[in-house]
C-alpha cells in the first residue's frame, strides 16, 4: 500500500529498529492503516483539522480488497460442493444405459440396438437405415408417421434376409417425409456407461460409453 514515515510508525508502535524489519514496516496492512488513521485523528489540531479524504479513500480500497477475498473463498467452497455432487452423480451412471447423439457404433448385433430419432415436426413417414462399415444397407426400419420429439426405435440385429448380422461397426441414417420434402434427421444411440471421468479443466463429466467412446455428459438425452 502507501509508503509512510518510519518515525511516525515507530511512535505508534508499528515500526522497529531492526534493519531486517524495515522493509516490512514500509508497507501497511489494513490493521496498521486503521491504527495510523486513528492516531492522526487523535493528535490533529481541532481548529485546523488535516484533510482525511485520502485516508477514507484508502480505507474504501481496503474494504474492496477484503470483500473480493471473501467472495473468492465463498466461490471456492461452492465449487468444491458442486464437484462433490458431480462425483456422486457420476458414480451412479456406471453400468447404466444412456441415449447420446451418435450414428455409428461398434457392436454385436446379437444384442440388438436401441436408438432414437429427433423429429423436429410431425412427419408422415420416418425411416432408419442400418449400414455396415462398407456402406451396404443391412436393414431398413420403418417407424411410420411420427410426431415431434425423440422417437425411439430398435434394431433386432438382423439383415433384411433374416440372418443375424456379424459383429462390427454399423451406421444408422434416419430420414423423414415432411410436407413436400424429405430431410435427414439426427440419430441417438443407447449404450452402457463403462466409466466416468471428472478430470476435465472445466469440471464437466466425460462418459466412456461402450462402443461409442468418450461422450460429454451434457450431451446425454436420456438415462435408462
Amino acid at each position: 500500500m502507501n509508503t509512510v514515515d518510519t518515525d511516525l510508525l515507530a511512535r505508534i508502535g508499528l515500526g522497529g529498529t531492526d534493519p531486517s524489519a524495515k522493509k516490512a514496516s514500509d508497507q501497511l496492512g489494513q490493521s496498521e492503516f486503521l491504527k495510523l488513521m486513528t492516531t492522526q485523528l487523535e493528535n490533529q489540531d481541532p481548529f485546523d483539522p488535516m484533510e482525511s479524504g485520502a485516508f477514507l479513500g484508502q480505507l474504501a480500497q481496503f474494504a474492496t480488497v477484503s470483500g473480493i477475498g471473501d467472495l473468492q473463498t465463498a466461490f471456492g467452497g461452492l465449487a468444491q460442493s458442486l464437484q462433490s455432487g458431480q462425483a456422486l452423480q457420476a458414480a451412479a451412471l456406471v453400468d447404466r444405459q444412456v441415449m447420446v447423439p451418435a450414428d455409428m457404433a461398434l457392436m454385436d448385433p446379437e444384442q440388438g440396438q436401441w436408438g432414437a430419432v429427433e423429429v423436429p415436426a410431425s412427419m408422415s413417414e420416418v425411416e432408419v437405415g442400418v449400414y455396415d462399415q462398407s456402406g451396404v444397407l443391412v436393414q431398413k426400419l420403418s417407424l411410420g408417421p411420427r410426431g415431434s420429439g425423440l422417437n425411439e426405435f430398435r434394431w433386432d440385429g438382423r439383415t433384411d434376409a433374416g440372418a443375424v448380422a456379424p459383429p462390427g461397426i454399423y451406421e444408422f441414417r434416419a430420414q423423414g417425409q415432411g410436407v413436400g420434402r424429405t430431410e435427414a434427421l439426427d440419430v441417438f444411440l443407447a449404450a452402457r456407461v463403462e466409466s466416468v471421468s471428472l478430470g476435465n479443466r472445466d469440471g464437466s463429466l466425460t462418459l466412456q460409453v461402450e462402443g461409442l467412446g468418450e461422450i460429454d455428459f451434457s450431451k446425454v438425452r436420456r438415462i435408462g
